[in-house]
């Protein structure tokens, strides 16, 4: 390397070489003694006291989930959503406490992480009530999500408590132990309050059942032995209290009731009057235990602080020196990474942006053009500048490739589609001649049916045309009545007897816009079908307004929420690259694209029945009145009649199943 990297590799070591020696002399007089000490308190208040409420909180929400999945009923699932609310509202309590710099100061490595993955756990508790309210979980399982949780908090208690005082460190393990036998407590109850709410237990239940009323005695014998005196005689009191010894006489009767699928041996009212007072009582005496440890702790802290302020004054000229150090590296750090910063930005908000724009509109691009090396010299700075060179290169070849990619599927969409479609054309100008020369009529409805299926694949391959970018060639030279546009539309749908259109007026739409809106206009109509009962109908209206022709499809269906109707309609209108992950909105994008063309518009609104209704508006320039309508005597049931498409056209042209009965 040259000299520059060497400069900064020895400013590096240098501010380093200083910190450490600061480091250590303070650590040799005090640090490593008390400096977690000093921060007991801290920790206690910020860490430990909002942890509290959270574990009582996640522990409630444990006995409600397994009580709304044991039984069945509206209540359980209101009082379990107003307890995901409480809990959610300690939860980010607990989070704005622990996000703090002091927080971050006092906790040690260990102990941070720890604090992180509890916070992890708690923005991943939103899939598993999700999970619950759809009863796509056992109780089993929900339980453990709960128990992880809150493990994962005790696990944060234990890094806390790591102290260099070993009696103050012994102490604050018993209590953590004390925590861990109020969680099994805790389990004890979720797993109970289940199976009363199921109104059975089963042989595994039961087992269960024992194996965390054994760890929770076992754990609460053991924990008596590092207590202190005065906790240890308290704590014996409380297990010779009436609470404890009503307890313990239901955890045995449970676990000597041991015959398969049999009813829980005690009811849910002798269950919940022990468990409630015993879980009270052992939390109120580890907080007020735990108060004392932090007491105790106190004076020891002291006696830190005063040793420490006394090897300041050594430490001083190595702070001074570190500073000054520090500065004139970070100067030089900073400037350097600023350069980075900017090349990052402008290729991200800029550069990369603009060639996929371009890419978008079919233009060529010159990848090494378009990502220039930058400089950032030969230290560590530059070797990450010359690391960012190979990323934007990597990312703008990657660009220029998925444009690549995306035209070749577009290119095969548009190949198979005219091929089907040429297929399909053979196959209704086959049917045609075969519905003219056929006189029996069940022979007939068949052939009608066959033309029917025909023009409605015809109309799916135009959909891959559309989606690749391209036009159907289905075309008109001269106007076609609005009537006979509807039909043509009607008849590309399955259930088209269901249709009703009213009357429309004597109305003409432009030759050019034909194909076009019979699709647009069949796309709509099939989605009003599929999804309204199949004993209704979905009417189609139309009337001149001031803008232009406006047609109205309307299902009497379930309807659309909301949220739902303007997804809908920010699809139509959003002009957007198709994105392939979205399958289940490809009508609404071959509606966008149709729309398009023309300046059509088309919006989604609730109807008066409670279904939805399409409105469909053409432009005043694509309609033409002419005399009288003779289709405007009444309504009528769809299937009467189709217009045909220009001889040279006939490429995509056919006849329908609708319009040869008719004819017929």
């Amino acid at each position: 390397m040259g000299s520059r990297s060497t400069n900064l590799r020895r400013k590096v070591v240098a501010l380093l070489a200083s910190l450490v020696a600061l480091w250590a002399f303070a650590a040799w007089v005090t640090l490593r003694e008390g400096a977690n000490l000093l921060w007991v308190q801290q920790l206690d208040r910020q860490v430990a006291q909002p942890g509290e409420p959270l574990v009582l909180e996640l522990q409630a929400e444990r006995r409600a989930t397994v009580a709304f999945l044991g039984g069945s009923g509206g209540a359980g699932r209101e009082q379990l959503t107003a307890q995901w609310r409480h809990t959610q509202q300690v939860a980010d309590a607990f989070r704005g406490s622990v996000d703090d710099w002091r927080v971050d100061l006092a906790a040690s490595e260990d102990s941070q992480r720890q604090i992180n993955g509890v916070v992890a756990g708690l923005d991943r508790l939103e899939t598993v009530r999700e999970s619950v309210g759809a009863r796509q979980v056992d109780r089993a399982a929900a339980a453990q999500a709960y128990t992880d949780l809150i493990d994962s908090v005790l696990q944060m208690y234990t890094s806390l408590g790591k102290l260099d005082d070993e009696q103050l460190a012994r102490q604050t393990s018993a209590l953590i132990q004390l925590v861990r036998v109020r969680e099994l407590m805790s389990q004890e109850d979720a797993l109970l309050t289940g199976v009363l709410a199921a109104g059975r237990m089963t042989p595994e239940e039961n087992a269960a059942f024992a194996r965390t009323v054994g760890a929770q005695r076992y754990l609460g014998d053991r924990a008596l032995a590092d207590l202190s005196d005065a906790d240890r005689r308290g704590y014996e009191q409380l297990l010779a209290g009436e609470p404890f010894i009503a307890l313990r006489a239901l955890e045995d009767r449970v676990i000597l009731s041991n015959r398969a699928s049999t009813a829980p041996p005690v009811s849910a009212k002798q269950w919940r009057a022990a468990v409630d007072r015993a879980v009270e009582d052992q939390q109120r005496f580890i907080l007020d235990a735990g108060d004392a440890l932090v007491e105790r702790a106190m004076p020891v802290a002291i006696g830190v602080i005063v040793r420490m302020v006394l090897a300041a004054g050594l430490g001083l000229i190595a702070v001074i020196a570190s500073i000054v150090v520090s500065i004139t590296t970070a100067r030089a750090l900073v400037r350097q990474l600023e350069r980075l910063r900017e090349a990052a930005f402008r290729l991200a908000n800029e550069r990369l942006p603009g060639v996929v724009e371009r890419l978008g509109h079919g233009e060529e691009v010159d990848v090494a053009r378009e990502a220039p090396p930058l400089e950032f010299g030969d230290d560590e700075i530059g070797q990450v500048g010359k690391a960012f060179n190979a990323v934007q290169e990597t990312a703008i070849r990657t660009a220029v490739e998925q444009a690549e990619l995306r035209r070749n599927v577009r290119d095969v969409f548009l190949s198979l589609a005219r091929r089907t479609q040429a297929l399909v054309h053979r196959q209704l100008t086959l049917l045609d001649a075969m519905e003219r020369r056929e006189h029996d009529a069940e022979e007939l409805e068949d052939l009608f049916r066959v033309d029917h299926l025909a023009t409605r694949m015809r109309r799916n391959a135009e959909n891959l045309i559309v989606l690749s970018g391209s036009t159907p060639g289905r075309s008109w030279r001269r106007n076609v009545p609005m009537v006979d546009v509807v039909r043509g539309a009607i008849a590309e749908v399955e259930d088209y007897t269901r249709v009703t259109v009213l009357p429309l007026g004597p109305v003409s739409l432009s030759g050019r816009a034909v194909g076009d809106v019979i699709h647009l206009l069949a796309e709509l109509i099939e989605n009003g079908l599929s999804f309204s009962p199949p004993h209704t109908t979905v009417e189609v209206r139309g009337q001149m307004v001031a803008n232009g022709f406006a047609i109205e499809i309307e299902d009497r269906g379930l309807g659309m929420t909301e949220d739902d109707l303007a997804a809908a309609n920010h699809r139509i209108v959003d002009r957007s690259e198709l994105n392939l992950a979205n399958a289940s909105r490809l009508g609404l994008y071959v509606v966008s694209r149709l729309t398009e063309r023309h300046g059509v518009r088309v919006q989604l609104k609730e109807s008066a029945y409670g279904g939805t209704t399409a409105v469909v508006l053409i432009p005043l320039a694509l309609v033409t009145e002419y005399g009288s309508d003779p289709y405007s005597s009444g309504g009528f049931r769809a299937g009467t009649g189709v217009p045909k498409a220009d001889a040279p056209a006939a490429a995509e042209a056919g006849s329908s199943a609708p319009a040869a009965a008719a004819e017929q």
